[in-house]
């Protein structure tokens, strides 16, 4: 600093401008601070943006291998620590799909509880893994009926329909009466509620449907009632596209053959996945290819690759057998991998944790390359029913 000259400052002005340059020195660090902070949050809410799109159409797109707890495991902490010490371990398991009960997601009329989805997106977003889930609209348990208690009145005709394994006459489960208008509109209010809370969150990447398999009812349900089933889940699918429009939707489809052609075609138009809740190799029906008959589902996914998302699933049943009826053979882990890779197409590939089979299922994704592919060897493209895919 120079010295002031002579004749021309007093020394009360030299105090006066050293604190005014210690004034100027310290708005010029408050500036720079500013700068910095507001740099700083214009490339976080750029990140942000990339990683959570808001344009209807483009999607967050995480394809990959995930982890598929059985229901009973989500429930028990000592298990779920040690899958989430198993996801971190494993790279190639981009995260989890978890099953979620109606009754659990709204207890009451219009009132919802969503802490089950949440505590498990806190847990995979410190990890930076993927939550999917998979709404349990069908149970395999008769004492089990998957629909709130304020639809199992006479409004709603009960909400669901028992149903056997076809031959039998003793009850196996419960499936949804979707027929009824005011259990599908009750069913897309919980999706709209849904799609609120979870559209935007980076780490919620999808959410679906269980399989189109009808069951065999213990009671006549008319053709038009069965019809008119079909027609309410392909809307229930449309207003979920509606609900999540940057979020992956999808629907395990099966059974029966003969609504095929038609439903997978809407699947199409509406922009939601098709995946299955098997994957049983040398099964007659899932590969049925008979001319002049329906197809088995199978059949459908070569055709609908690149154009909407594929989300097959290996279940616990996959790993003991090729063939649903138990007449096939014990396939490998790999072998599961190559059909759902290769015949299947799949984006998306969801690995059931089975007792006696996860370790198998672990030590294959450690063997995956996953250089240039995060996906772990699937179709990694985004589908031409997105206008755009964020990862």
């Amino acid at each position: 600093m120079h010295e002031p000259v002579a004749g021309k400052s007093t020394g009360k002005s030299v105090v006066s401008r050293v604190l005014g340059i210690m004034n100027s020195m310290r708005i010029g660090a408050l500036l720079l601070a500013v700068f910095v902070l507001s740099w700083h949050c214009i490339g976080t809410r750029v990140a942000i943006a990339a990683e959570v799109p808001t344009t209807p159409g483009v999607v967050k797109w995480h394809p990959g291998h995930y982890y598929a707890p059985m229901t009973f495991m989500r429930t028990n902490p000592s298990i779920m620590a040690q899958v989430y010490a198993e996801l971190k371990a494993t790279p190639a398991l981009r995260g989890l799909q978890m099953r979620f009960p109606w009754p659990e997601l709204e207890p009451e009329e219009g009132r919802y509880d969503f802490k089950g989805i949440e505590q498990i997106l806190t847990e995979l977003a410190s990890v930076n893994k993927h939550l999917v889930i998979l709404l349990e609209l069908k149970s395999f348990n008769p004492q089990t009926v998957p629909v709130p208690g304020y639809l199992r009145t006479e409004a709603y005709e009960g909400g669901a329909f028992p149903f056997s394994t076809y031959g039998q006459s003793t009850p196996r489960g419960y499936n949804l009466k979707l027929w009824n208008s005011g259990v599908h509109d009750r069913l897309v209010a919980l999706l709209a509620e849904l799609g609120k809370r979870f559209n935007g969150h980076a780490n919620f990447e999808g959410i679906g449907l269980p399989e189109t398999a009808f069951g065999q009812p213990l009671e006549l349900i008319s053709s038009h009632d069965t019809d008119k089933y079909y027609d309410n889940l392909l809307d229930v699918q449309r207003q979920m596209r509606t609900a999540f429009p940057n979020t992956l939707t999808y629907q395990f489809v099966n059974y029966p053959r003969e609504i095929l052609p038609g439903f997978v075609d809407q699947l199409r138009t509406i922009g939601t996945g098709m995946g299955g809740p098997d994957i049983f190799m040398e099964d007659p029906g899932l590969n049925f290819d008979h001319p002049n008959k329906p197809k088995g589902v199978y059949l459908y996914y070569p055709h609908m690759s690149g154009l909407i998302p594929l989300t097959p699933s290996v279940m616990q049943a996959n790993y003991d057998n090729t063939r649903y009826d138990g007449k096939g053979r014990v396939p490998t882990i790999g072998e599961l991998l190559a059909f759902g890779r290769d015949r299947l197409k799949a984006n998306y590939l969801f690995w059931t944790r089975a007792p006696g089979h996860f370790q198998q299922v672990l030590e294959q994704m450690r063997q995956i390359p996953l250089q240039g592919n995060p996906a772990g060897g699937l179709d990694a493209s985004c589908p031409k029913a997105y206008q755009g895919c964020v990862e």
